[in-house]
């Protein structure tokens, strides 16, 4: 619901599947590594003509991104943080049996540890966990996500990227020294309820970024579920603000 909110606003948004998600396919023996899918996407925006952009960033949004803008810092004009983690302190105890267990032995035994997390109910879980009113999320969101988790493979992506994310935080010291160098405009909302990361992680932006917002909400790691207007009408006010007026 966010894309069609800022949209009205007069932002020009896009937002891509990324290979093996949604009805996005990918070539046979693609392998399925954030460098990879950053290649991927860094080459679509090229194609279309979108080298100059803020940058909304959530989850695995926020690896993928800041591969590419490491190789293009130029492209980068302002962004928007949402449970976007890029700090030590912000993964939460959710991790445990991927970091220590999945990254160092991957096998079935700590495989099968992990797919909990790819059934309707763990799915389900991610969704409604941290927002204190489970009647504003749609279940759409579980049922969509799920049906696309039963395609041939697509637990097996899943599977790949979760151990791939061990290449994430020996990156996050480049991410935040080129935070502090360049000082992008930025504006964070953090879900304070994410099962996944900290508030702590939200916060420690603001350690390479002193001037950036923080916004803490009432939300989980979906945060847009139920407070997209809060996040349409902040990101529409920090644009004109701190980004069109210094344009």
């Amino acid at each position: 619901d966010l894309i069609p909110a800022l949209a009205s606003r007069g932002f020009h948004v896009v937002s891509p599947d990324y290979p093996g998600f949604g009805h996005t396919t990918s070539p046979d023996g693609f392998a399925f590594t954030f460098d990879n899918l950053s290649e991927v996407i860094e080459k679509w925006l090229i194609q279309i003509g979108f080298t100059s952009f803020g940058l909304y960033h959530q989850d695995y949004g926020g690896p993928i991104g800041n591969r590419i803008v490491a190789r293009h810092p130029e492209w980068l004009q302002w962004q928007i943080v949402q449970n976007s983690n890029a700090y030590e302190e912000g993964f939460t105890q959710a991790w445990d049996g991927i970091r220590f267990k999945l990254w160092k032995d991957r096998n079935t035994e700590t495989e099968d540890a992990l797919r909990p997390f790819l059934t309707t109910e763990g799915v389900k879980s991610i969704y409604l966990g941290g927002h204190p009113d489970s009647e504003l999320i749609s279940p759409d969101n579980w049922t969509v996500d799920v049906a696309f988790l039963d395609l041939p493979g697509r637990r097996e992506i899943q599977l790949d990227l979760l151990e791939d994310y061990k290449t994430n935080p020996p990156l996050y010291p480049a991410w935040q020294k080129a935070l502090r160098d360049n000082q992008p405009r930025t504006i964070i909302f953090w879900g304070q309820g994410d099962v996944f990361f900290t508030p702590a992680g939200g916060e420690a932006y603001l350690r390479d970024l002193p001037d950036a917002e923080l916004h803490p909400l009432n939300a989980g790691h979906f945060a847009v579920e139920d407070h997209v207007q809060y996040i349409a009408d902040n990101i529409t006010r920090f644009f004109h603000e701190r980004v069109e007026q210094s344009a």
